[in-house]
């Protein structure tokens, strides 16, 4: 059945949004840009509210629309508190070291391996390691969680038993979802 629905989202305060092309929200904690592409669901900014509407939506809009929903709150949380990802590293056979060396994550002497396994890093996410635990940190959340997600894949261990060995950079916090 089709019917006219409307949400409406606070803007919290020291927060600006901006509705032009793209989604754009700016606060604190950084920026974070988001396109919007849906003939039959509009955004507007109106005063301190984002409003969301479509006129004689269907199922497949209302699902897009609370899909919208999630996206700009998650948008909202990150310019203002920020998302993270912790990781902690696990080394049984040999010291892992790793470190961040201007725009490249760096893990040396993995498993014993004489070169050093690098990746590079994303605008907009900072990492900080301290010990053992490595702290990802953006106001995006896709970003947050694909650096981290690749930190874990640049471990991957091929041609071993990894009943054995374990050694490696795993998630184990992400923060207050």
């Amino acid at each position: 059945m089709k019917t006219d629905i409307t949400e409406e989202i606070e803007i919290p305060e020291k927060v600006t949004v901006s509705v032009a092309g793209a989604m754009a929200v700016k606060g604190p904690k950084g920026e974070v840009k988001r396109s919007f592409k849906d003939p039959r669901i509009t955004i507007d900014v109106d005063g301190k509210k984002i409003v969301l509407k479509s006129a004689k939506a269907t199922k497949r809009e209302k699902k897009r629309m609370y899909t919208y929903i999630a996206h700009i709150k998650n948008m909202l949380k990150g310019v203002t508190e920020g998302h993270y990802y912790e990781l902690k590293t696990c080394a049984a056979h040999f010291p892992m070291n790793v470190s961040v060396a201007g725009k490249q994550f760096v893990i040396k002497n993995f498993l014993g391996e004489h070169v050093a396994r690098t990746m590079p890093l994303r605008e907009g996410v900072t990492i900080k390691v301290t010990g053992d635990i490595i702290r990802v940190e953006s106001a995006d959340k896709e970003l947050a969680g694909m650096t981290a997600s690749d930190i874990e894949l640049l471990t991957r261990i091929k041609d071993h038993d990894r009943r054995i060995f374990q050694d490696g950079c795993y998630i184990i916090n992400r923060g207050k979802q």
